[in-house]
């Protein structure tokens, strides 16, 4: 298992970030390069302080390397973001699931909003990633807990920058609004 932790600041207060995240992600796509589509597929508030959103991802293609791309299938570039909003303490428990490995690859976490001072909020995510390579076709066994951390540690580092440039992506909207 490898952690995620994050501690970004966004030019914001924190009740605009949060409704943001939380109500307009499919409006901030043009902002997120990295991203080509958000696709609401499930919204259900639970009762008044807490909502329940299941968001599918679809990655940009054109970011992968050239020399990548006959490996990386675009079932690859997908995930689905199962979201459960908590209104009464501006935080968020969410699990991705990996659409082409779901049974291999675990990553949830929590995500804070923290009122920082006037226009400015504290976005703390807190994760784990966890990648079990037994269940990945063509590793050998034997290997498989050192290439999962591998894995691991690898994915860590290439989603860090997407999750702050997540917050640069909302910024620029918020902006343009």
């Amino acid at each position: 298992m490898s952690k995620i932790h994050i501690v970004d600041e966004v030019a914001y207060d924190r009740d605009k970030v949060y409704e943001t995240f939380r109500d307009h992600m499919v409006e901030l796509v043009p902002y997120l390069p990295d991203i080509q589509k958000i696709e609401v597929r499930d919204r259900q508030e639970i009762d008044a302080s807490t909502l329940k959103v299941v968001n599918f991802w679809k990655a940009n293609a054109d970011e992968v390397p050239k020399l990548a791309q006959k490996f990386i299938k675009p079932e690859m570039l997908e995930w689905t973001d199962y979201a459960t909003w908590h209104m009464d303490s501006f935080k968020v428990d969410w699990v991705m699931e990996v659409g082409f490995l779901s049974e291999a690859v675990t990553c949830k976490g929590t995500t804070s909003y923290v009122q920082k001072g006037e226009g400015r909020t504290e976005v703390v995510i807190d994760g784990e990633l966890t990648v079990d390579a037994k269940k990945i076709p063509g590793v050998p066994r034997l290997g498989a807990g050192a290439i999962g951390s591998a894995v691991e540690s690898f994915v860590v580092r290439l989603i860090t920058p997407n999750l702050t440039q997540a917050n640069r992506g909302l910024e620029r909207y918020l902006a343009d609004q």
